[in-house]
């Protein structure tokens, strides 16, 4: 039975610290299991040993450069004791993988352009001939043209003989120099194409991350050694489908929560039939909440006053009077301005800061092994599928819009956190438009819309829209609003309903609204909206319910008032 030997140890340990080794072992790796985060991944690569008694180092180069060194961990399975050391990690550049299998056409090409070369020269070598013999040519043909030396009584000279063999040796050396020429020039074009391929076949240099894994073996074992650690350029990203069956008089309506992920990366390294698993924890998202430095609030400096020159002896009672009323002045103003520094610098209010953490934990395993390239193309997986009884009600704010919305109300399974991302809608079936969920953690609720509900019949009217002035001397004047707001239900079945509207919210003490009509607001400042209110109210089939709604505002009369955001 395999013993289990475990080191996790930071990588980048120093090298002093381990013994001389006995042995080095170049281990050969394959990706067997990745955990993709929102953003990165934790990437498992599992490599065979078989080792003698002693120390002996083991050395993998085909991690990408990408890894992060500190994120290094090693374990061990082996059929005997093994003890794991210390652990290295570096970035290196290395000779790729495939110049190796090069090796044989790379000595063909060379060999190919020496040959090439010794041509090149015999070609140089017969133009140079062919010149050469071109200019003698050339001179001789200059001789009937030159001073005939004497010659003796009765020789005669051939002049037509001998321009006749001039041309026609002239022509073959031409004809000589344009072939070796020709020759030449197709020579150079396969010296380029064999000098073009021989760089392709050079060695390449790669940078990728070394780890040396020092160990000691107490007999001769054999084992498995898996490497964990983490690279940025990979994430995954939650999608999701929201399918509503509204139901009937006397069926249920159900929701099914179809949760689908798509993966990338880019991380260097092709992931071939990997098992993944999809986590929702936030490795990078930061460890610990941010400090706020201290705040402090003061007086705002007083400038100083600046020195004069001493005045004229007679002017010394003028002077005199004249620095007293200055400084009773000063005085004044300093008091003033004080005041007014106290009353704009206490309210001073200290800024809050936002925690990023990662609140929620789930892994999501994908069934099979999947094989993501590096080049970025999106994976597209189904995770999960849930299916709950919602609670459907009908929205409407008829102010702004007097259409019913239906909304289904639904609660997030145990052990289920919901991430931020898309959701497609359906309802019965037809796709009725996109949305957006939040982040939702276990047992947390949600309301999600399916669009216009026609069986729920919303009426808006106004009733009364007035101003005017109140007390005997108009020491006031007021603002009156009514609306009539109908709501009718024509489903075969009962359906809650929530009715929206608002009033103003006051800024100011002296403003002030009070909300009037014949049914009450059942909540008020609904979801921190100041001003918003809400009637929660079910409607009977058939059943219509119609009520009136508005405010008063009143302010002193000589100020003017205006309805903002």
């Amino acid at each position: 039975m395999r013993l289990l030997f475990a080191a996790a140890i930071t990588g980048l340990v120093a090298l002093g610290a381990t013994p001389a080794m006995t042995a080095d072992v170049a281990l050969s790796s394959r990706i067997t299991a990745a955990t993709v985060f929102p953003s990165g991944a934790e990437i498992s690569r599992i490599g065979s040993i078989n080792v003698q008694q002693g120390e002996h180092t083991l050395i993998i180069k085909d991690l990408p450069a990408e890894t992060i060194t500190e994120s290094v961990r090693v374990t061990a399975t082996a059929t005997g004791r093994l003890a794991i050391g210390s652990v290295d990690a570096r970035k290196v550049f290395i000779t790729s993988s495939e110049a190796a299998s090069a090796d044989v056409r790379r000595k063909e090409l060379e060999d190919a352009l020496h040959r090439l070369r010794d041509k090149e020269s015999d070609l140089n070598a017969a133009i140079q001939a062919a010149q050469t013999q071109n200019d003698l040519i050339a001179n001789l043909a200059q001789l009937p043209t030159r001073p005939a030396p004497a010659a003796s009584p009765g020789e005669h000279t051939d002049w037509r003989e001998i321009l006749s063999v001039i041309s026609s040796a002239s022509a073959d050396a031409q004809r000589a120099k344009s072939d070796a020429a020709q020759q030449l020039r197709d020579l150079k074009q396969q010296i380029s194409d064999t000098q073009k391929e021989l760089s392709k076949l050079a060695p390449a240099k790669q940078r990728r991350t070394q780890v040396k894994i020092f160990v000691e073996a107490a007999v001769p074992l054999e084992g498995d050694v898996t490497v964990r650690y983490q690279v940025r350029n990979a994430s995954w990203t939650p999608f999701y489908d929201a399918r509503l069956v509204s139901g009937a008089k006397a069926i249920k309506p159900k929701l099914d929560l179809i949760r689908r992920a798509s993966i990338t990366q880019r991380t260097g390294e092709p992931w071939n039939q990997v098992a993944i698993t999809l986590s929702t924890t936030r490795p990078k998202a930061g460890a610990a909440a941010p400090e706020l430095q201290p705040m402090t609030v003061d007086y705002r400096p007083e400038p100083r006053p600046v020195a004069m020159a001493p005045p004229a002896p007679e002017m010394d009672a003028l002077s005199d009077m004249a620095e007293e009323s200055r400084t009773r002045s000063s005085r004044s103003r300093a008091s003033r301005m004080a005041r007014k520094e106290r009353k704009k610098i206490a309210p001073a209010k200290p800024k809050v800061a936002r925690v990023v953490n990662a609140p929620f934990q789930a892994l999501y395993q994908v069934p099979g092994r999947l094989d993501i390239p590096a080049t970025g193309e999106v994976k597209r997986v189904l995770i999960a599928q849930e299916t709950t009884e919602p609670k459907l009600v009908v929205r409407t704010v008829p102010k702004s819009d007097a259409k019913a919305y239906l909304y289904a109300k639904f609660i997030v399974p145990e052990g289920s956190p919901v991430l931020q991302g898309k959701v497609s809608l359906f309802r019965d079936g037809t796709f009725v438009g996109t949305g957006t969920l939040p982040v939702l953690a276990s047992g947390e609720d949600h309301d999600l819309g399916f669009g216009i509900d026609d069986s729920v019949r919303v009426r808006y009217n106004i009733e009364q829209e007035k101003r005017g002035e109140t007390g005997l001397i108009s020491t006031s004047r007021t603002d009156n609003r009514s609306y009539k707001i109908s709501v009718k239900n024509l489903h075969e079945r009962a359906i809650d309903i929530v009715v929206e509207d608002q009033v103003p919210a006051s800024k100011n003490q002296e403003i002030k609204v009070v909300t009037t009509g014949n049914f009450k607001p059942t909540r008020s400042d609904v979801d921190d909206r100041r001003g918003v209110v809400a009637w929660d109210f079910p409607l009977k089939p058939g059943e219509e319910r119609v009520f009136s709604f508005g405010y008063r505002v009143t302010w002193p009369s000589e100020r003017s008032i205006v309805y903002g955001r």
